[in-house]
């Protein structure tokens, strides 16, 4: 069974940082995109970030590119998200995904999701 389960999230003032873990499991981690979602209340869901089989293998969404780094850990089963320079918009609940593609523009691509975390940027 595909698990996948984010962490790391809370408050944080503007211009903050955190950063966010996705534990994965019930599967062959190195095969698949794993991707970061965000989804503000009453917004659609964003794409933040997509990494394939190693660090130099990623993608952004322009609203974070420059503030925000993907990374994973493949002896760990886990990706990471250094989230920089955090800004009110940022707030949002988000979530890891993983499937053989990943489409930041498109969710609707990702097959397995995890519960999302909730992160809140105060001003």
């Amino acid at each position: 069974e595909v698990q996948l389960q984010a962490s790391g999230g809370g408050l944080v003032q503007v211009g903050g940082s955190l950063r966010l873990s996705c534990a994965a499991s019930g599967f062959t981690f190195g095969d698949y995109y794993i991707g970061w979602f965000r989804q503000a209340p009453g917004k659609e869901r964003e794409g933040v970030s997509c990494i394939y089989r190693s660090d130099d293998d990623t993608s952004y969404g322009d609203s974070v590119k420059g503030r925000f780094t993907i990374s994973r850990d493949n002896a760990k089963n886990t990706v990471f998200l250094q989230m920089n320079s955090l800004k009110p918009e940022d707030t949002a609940v988000y979530y890891c995904a993983a499937d053989y593609v990943c489409n930041l523009v498109d969710y609707h691509v990702m097959d397995y999701w995890g519960k999302g975390t909730l992160v809140t940027v105060s001003s």
